[in-house]
């Protein structure tokens, strides 16, 4: 039920640049088992379509969010006062989401990460990571920012940040054993021109030593950039997926506590999967005005001694 409802997810309009970086992934994990191996395109193809189940399998189970809440320190929550605190608010809102839609999962736990800016995700089917900088904020924003992430659960979409981030262990494997296999090569070319000795050998050892410094840095360089691409298609995706968050915290009752606290809100230093979420998310201004749309009644305040801008 878990994979029908993730293909069923992935296959939606929105995501259809995510389903193409996986194919991509295989034809990459292909390519690499083929040359590895010594083995041809077509049998490397079905070694790499094999490969790369077994890693979304691991990405959707809970060892997978186990690796994105270690990845992004998020952590359960073991000051009493702090404990106290959320859990209750947490509880009620879950109770409420429970309530607008059963499929929610029962076994639903929160975490808390260190950040400062107030912020959260959620991820898998089991795991909401709120920010301590969340904690600041006025009780019915926290909910509604909560609200607002059991929507991502409610609508399934949260599968396709572990894919990527996780997914993507077995290239990333792959990669890692390159990088081995160079250092291993380097280090014997390099034993050889020290045992030959001389100027000619001191030489070969430095311009082997340059080479290996080029090559480790061009596949870091594609590790990184291959990655980034597959976390910003996904981050694309998830704009739309944003909206539907949005209506879902609306039907909850949070409609207006939400719009307070993306009009108060301002850019923050997140880092890693925090701020590639809060860069990935459509103008505030357009959330707000969806809202206003579902019922909220929130006007930004508008302070009386300030000049009306007017057209020329």
């Amino acid at each position: 039920m878990y994979i029908a409802d993730f293909f069923k997810t992935l296959t939606r309009k929105s995501n259809i640049p995510v389903l193409i970086y996986l194919v991509l992934n295989i034809f990459v994990i292909a390519g690499i088992t083929s040359f590895l191996l010594s083995m041809n395109f077509g049998l490397g193809l079905l070694v790499g379509l094999g490969l790369y189940a077994i890693s979304l399998l691991i990405a959707l189970s809970p060892i997978g969010e186990f690796i994105l809440r270690f990845q992004n320190g998020c952590k359960k929550i073991k000051d009493p006062e702090l404990f106290n605190f959320i859990e209750p608010i947490f509880r009620e809102v879950y109770g409420k989401a429970v309530q607008a839609d059963p499929s929610i999962s029962p076994d639903i736990s929160l975490y808390l990460n260190n950040d400062r800016a107030p912020n959260a995700f959620a991820t898998g089917r089991k795991t909401i990571c709120i920010t301590k900088g969340l904690l600041n904020m006025p009780v019915e924003q926290i909910k509604a920012t909560l609200a607002h992430e059991f929507g991502h659960l409610s609508h399934k979409d949260t599968d396709l940040i572990l894919v990527v981030a996780v997914g993507n262990l077995i290239v990333t494997g792959f990669i890692v054993g390159i990088r081995i296999i160079i250092t291993l090569v380097h280090l014997f070319i390099s034993l050889i021109c020290i045992v030959a000795g001389g100027p000619e050998g001191a030489i070969a050892g430095a311009i082997n030593s340059l080479h290996t410094l080029l090559i480790t840095a061009i596949v870091s360089g594609l590790t990184w950039i291959w990655t980034k691409i597959g976390t910003l298609l996904v981050m694309k995706a998830s704009r739309s997926n944003e909206f539907e968050a949005d209506e879902f915290a609306s039907k909850l009752g949070y409609g207006n506590d939400l719009c307070i606290l993306l009009d108060t809100i301002c850019a923050s230093n997140a880092t890693g999967l925090f701020a590639n979420l809060a860069s990935s998310h459509p103008d505030k201004a357009d959330r707000i005005a969806k809202l206003q749309e579902l019922g909220a009644s929130y006007r930004k305040a508008i302070p009386q001694n300030t000049p009306h801008l007017m057209g020329g």
